[in-house]
């Protein structure tokens, strides 16, 4: 995904969303990669996790935060990093 450009990645998912003009997913693709949703591996940072309960709490579906600590392990996403 990082190494592709929004419209590249637009023309190859468009099948998924017939009903979405290609330019629309584009679009949409290119906030994805602006806010750097595909990272290079799948380790769950601290930071993107308060990201994530920063949108959770701004849309009214988060009553509580959770320390990243007590969810969050990424002991297996280190070790397949390696």
């Amino acid at each position: 995904m990082n190494s592709h450009s929004a419209e590249e990645i637009a023309k190859t998912i468009a099948p998924q969303f017939k009903e979405t003009p290609v330019d629309k997913i584009a679009t949409i693709v290119g906030r994805y990669k602006d806010q750097d949703t595909w990272k290079d591996d799948t380790v769950f940072e601290k930071e993107s996790f308060e990201l994530l309960e920063n949108i959770l709490e701004e849309a009214g579906e988060l009553s509580q935060r959770v320390p990243y600590e007590d969810l969050v392990t990424t002991q297996f996403s280190q070790e397949a990093a390696k």
